[in-house]
Parts: C-alpha cells; structure tokens; sequence
C-alpha cells in the first residue's frame, strides 16, 4: 500500500494539562494530532516524539483502554483503521567533542516505550518534559534502543546549527562510532545538499515536519509503499528492502527552512554570496549562526551530489500556508471541496481548483508544484519567503 508518514510530531499538553515541549503549541495532543492526520493532513503514518514522558504515556494508555488505539502485531498503534501512530522520543545527548545533538528513538510497542521511559528517567532532570539532555553516551541510548528493545534509533535534523550531529557536534558521523540507517534531513537541507557527504550513500533519508503546531504537521513528509502500514515494514524499508520502500521525501525548498544561510547576528540579516560563509561580508563580524547550505559546503567531500542508485527523488513542496493568497479562510474551502492537504496538492486538477478559489490562487499553488516560485532565503531562526509573483 501507499501512504504519506510524518514522523517528527511533539506533543504540547498531555491530557491532564502537563506541559511536554514548551515550545509547542497547546493544541499538539495526541487525539487531536491523529484527528489532524485523518480529517485535514491525510497522514496515514504519524510518529509522536514524546512519548516518553509520563503524561504522554498516561493519554496513550487511555486510548488504549478506550479501544481508539489497537497495538498492531507488526508493532505501532492503530487509530480507527485509518492511521498508525508509531510511538518516538526526541533525546538530545553530548556529542564526542562537545555540543549537543538531538535524536529519534522509535519503539514496536507501548510496554517498550514504558521502558525506554524509564531508562532515560534516571539520566535526565525531568522525563515529563521532551527533548530533555541526558545525561548518556550516544551509543549507550543507541544500544539500548536497538538492541534492547528492537527500535529505531536516528539523528534528527542533522544539519541545523542548533542540536545536530552535523551542526553541532562532529564532521562525520563516523566519528560516533555508530552506523544508521537512517537520517532526518532537517527543514533547510535536502537530499541534493546531504548527498554532497559521501559517507550518507548508504544511509536513508526522511523529511519530517518536526511540527511544533497543528498546522505545521505535514510539511515536510514521507511517501512509502509497505506491504502493511506497521513499525515492521517501516524497518524494511529503511534496510533497504525492495518490497517495503520510501518511494519519495516531500519537503521545503531549503531556503524556506530557518537555517538555511548564515545569519549575522551584528546586522541582523541573512547574509548572501557564494557559501560556504563563516564570516558577515558587510560587516565582518564573527558572530553569525552558521547555516546548512554554508556548513554542508564547508565539510562536503564530493564536488557534487553523488546519489545512490536507490536514492528516491526529493521533491520541494510549498506548505499551503506558505502560498500567496492562501489564507485560513481560502484554506478551509480547499479542504472543505478536496478532504485533505494531500489531496490538495497531489490530486485536485488546476482546473477544479480554480473553480474553488480562482485562477490566480489555482496558479500559485500549481507553480509550488512545480518549483516555480521564487523564494527568498531564510536563516538564524527565520523562515524564507514566497515572493510574491509579479505579473
């Protein structure tokens, strides 16, 4: 079957009214997260990356109790028949030579998940909080995770200047020691920038939303054909396996991204030129937050990106919401007319979108299809723009 997985979802609240991230919105439970996916996203595969804390885990086994969620036998959770909820937690750990860098640990059940809990509680402040430092060995939580309780375990947005193993931690991540088969790109990078480091031929490539609000889930996303929508065949096709396979990564044009150029943090502006770029052009300071495009340059080891025959296509989608003209209202007649944002922007024909909005918004989002829009560059925090289209 085909299906559309974002796998880099936080939770704002736990039920009891808890905070989990603090910088998510309220809103991010997981009941309305899986109703998100159904009703508006069309997301058939959702990983929640909070699961490890305690009043996430109390919502879960409610839903559990309830009946809305039903453990799979390939592992992950099932919502109604219409969404596998795969349960994640985002661990940030201390890199070899300092810094700190994030990681994804998925496991096949709610008992491991309860365990992975547990593991972490005794090497971080606060286990009801996400994304908490622990106080751990990259290859210990590696270890434990894979081992331990047969899960996945990978580096998150591995190339922002903020928590990631390439932004803040090491060169090669050879120099963990670990092999993975798996690694999220990050809203400023992708596929034709990591590509550029030969040591991630092997190695699979996801685009996540890393959604902090509802309508950030689904952004970036995956599509994957797997012989069932499961925790199982999701591991087969991150080894590799021809029959269960990521058919496509969904995502910004880098340059929407946050990070995507060096930011001077003297002038306040996204500095431009050639990259790589350490340093301010127009003023000379040193104090800049390094971008993805300009650290990607400064540590690539091929002249171009080299891609691995089984490499699948990355494709630049812009959000709805990033689309001139597309509004809130404008949005809920789209979803009223098509269902769901994957219907929107892979089935509705130009013309019938027309009939819905009009012709010029109908050609605003038929031109983000098909990467014609111009964008300016984003950085040090800031997300790039759609330009508006002169005409």
């Amino acid at each position: 079957m085909i299906l559309f997985a974002d796998l880099h979802i936080h939770i704002g609240r736990a039920g009891c009214g808890a905070p989990v991230k603090i910088t998510a919105s309220s809103d991010l439970t997981v009941d309305r997260i899986l109703k998100e996916c159904v009703e508006r996203k069309g997301i058939q595969m959702a990983g929640i990356v909070d699961c490890a804390s305690p009043p996430v885990l109390d919502d879960l086994r409610l839903l559990l109790e309830q009946g809305e969620l039903t453990a799979l036998p390939g592992g992950g959770l099932d919502y109604r028949g219409k969404v596998t909820l795969l349960l994640g937690a985002e661990i940030e750990l201390p890199g070899p030579r300092g810094g700190n860098a994030h990681f994804l640990a998925f496991t096949p059940t709610f008992e491991a998940m309860e365990e992975l809990s547990r593991f972490l509680s005794r090497a971080v402040t606060n286990i009801s909080l996400s994304c908490q430092r622990a106080d751990l060995e990259t290859h210990q939580v590696h270890d434990f995770v894979i081992n331990e309780l047969g899960g996945i375990f990978l580096p998150a947005h591995a190339f922002t200047p903020f928590k990631s193993v390439y932004g803040s931690c090491v060169n090669r991540i050879a120099e963990l020691g670990l092999e993975f088969s798996a690694l999220e790109l990050g809203l400023s990078a992708d596929t034709y920038l990591a590509d550029m480091l030969h040591e991630l031929a092997s190695v699979q490539f996801l685009s996540n939303s890393d959604a902090h609000s509802l309508p950030k889930i689904a952004r970036e996303y995956n599509k994957l054909e797997l012989a069932k929508p499961d925790f199982a065949h999701l591991c087969r096709s991150l080894a590799g396996d021809p029959e269960n396979r990521i058919l496509a990564n969904y995502g910004l044009d880098p340059r929407l991204g946050k990070y995507h150029r060096t930011f001077c943090l003297q002038c306040e502006a996204v500095v431009e030129g050639p990259p790589p770029v350490g340093q301010c052009p127009k003023c000379g300071s040193n104090k800049v937050v390094v971008g993805v495009l300009d650290r990607i340059t400064a540590i690539a080891d091929e002249q171009e990106p080299v891609h691995p025959d089984r490499r699948p296509p990355y494709i630049h989608q812009v959000p709805l919401e990033f689309i001139p003209g597309v509004g809130k209202k404008t949005l809920t007649r789209l979803l009223g007319t098509f269902g769901t944002e994957m219907s929107i922007l892979h089935e509705a024909s130009v013309e019938d979108l027309a009939e819905v909005v009009g012709p010029k918004i109908a050609e605003n989002i038929a031109a983000a299809r098909e990467g014609r829009l111009a964008v300016a560059a984003g950085g040090g925090g800031r997300y790039g723009r759609v330009k508006h289209q002169e005409r």
